[in-house]
């Protein structure tokens, strides 16, 4: 089922009966598929609710707005070369030294796609932080780096980072769906995000809504707007 209204997809997103579509839980400790099964992002239930809260306790001691500065002076010190800042900032905020193996983990976190050297990467990073900073620094690093590349598509001079920053999360957001499983008919249910948003975009659910809200918008936005402002200026 293909979900396109915006009222649809809230009420989708709010209902417990919708879950992910199920990963596979068999993965070699260390590995992706290992870590896809013990994230909150795949998780239902209990478990997303334990996952989901080592998130939030972790990002309570992160101030979205030290980001914001962070990404700004790293992108100014860059000159503008701005990829890779979010995760950078992110990562020291977190207490990861080394970021050089989560574009290989990421690259197939949210498709599942497994491989030996996404495999490698986790089993790098893993060596420097726990599950929480992990899952942090993979969703991050494709969305926000995505929802930027965006927004500098679309920027005009004098524009206001924040404004293009909702412009661009309501109708060009860096995921243009989200799936969902019907545990009554066992069917899949795909929430076109760009569709439903343009119905409504002052209350865009590119961030997710209900049951399953990203634990970290104010902070995916900081990054964001750091990076924009050390880009122009």
């Amino acid at each position: 089922m293909l979900i396109t209204r915006h009222a649809e997809a809230e009420a989708v997103l709010a209902d417990t009966r919708y879950v992910p579509p199920p990963v596979r839980q068999d993965g070699a400790e260390g590995t992706l598929a290992w870590l896809r099964a013990h994230v909150s992002r795949f998780s239902t239930g209990e478990p997303h609710a334990e996952r989901r809260r080592a998130l939030t306790d972790l990002l309570d001691g992160v101030d979205p707005a030290e980001l914001r500065e962070q990404a700004r002076a790293m992108t100014v010190q860059r000159r503008g070369d701005w990829r890779g800042v979010p995760t950078d900032v992110l990562a020291t905020a977190l207490g990861v030294a080394d970021t050089s193996a989560v574009p290989a983990a990421a690259a197939g976190y949210l498709s599942g796609e497994e491989s030996p050297r996404a495999d490698a990467a986790v089993a790098e990073l893993l060596t420097q932080a726990g599950l929480p900073a992990i899952t942090l620094l993979l969703q991050g690093y494709a969305a926000t780096e995505g929802l930027i590349e965006n927004a500098l598509e679309r920027a005009r001079p004098g524009d206001d980072v924040d404004a293009l920053l909702h412009e661009t999360l309501a109708w060009h957001p860096p995921l243009k769906a989200t799936r969902r499983l019907d545990t009554l008919t066992g069917d899949e249910v795909t929430i076109d995000l760009v569709t439903a948003n343009r119905e409504a975009p002052h209350s865009h659910v590119t961030f997710g809504h209900g049951v399953r809200p990203c634990p970290a918008p104010a902070h995916a936005l900081a990054l964001a707007a750091g990076v924009l402002e050390g880009v122009l200026g």
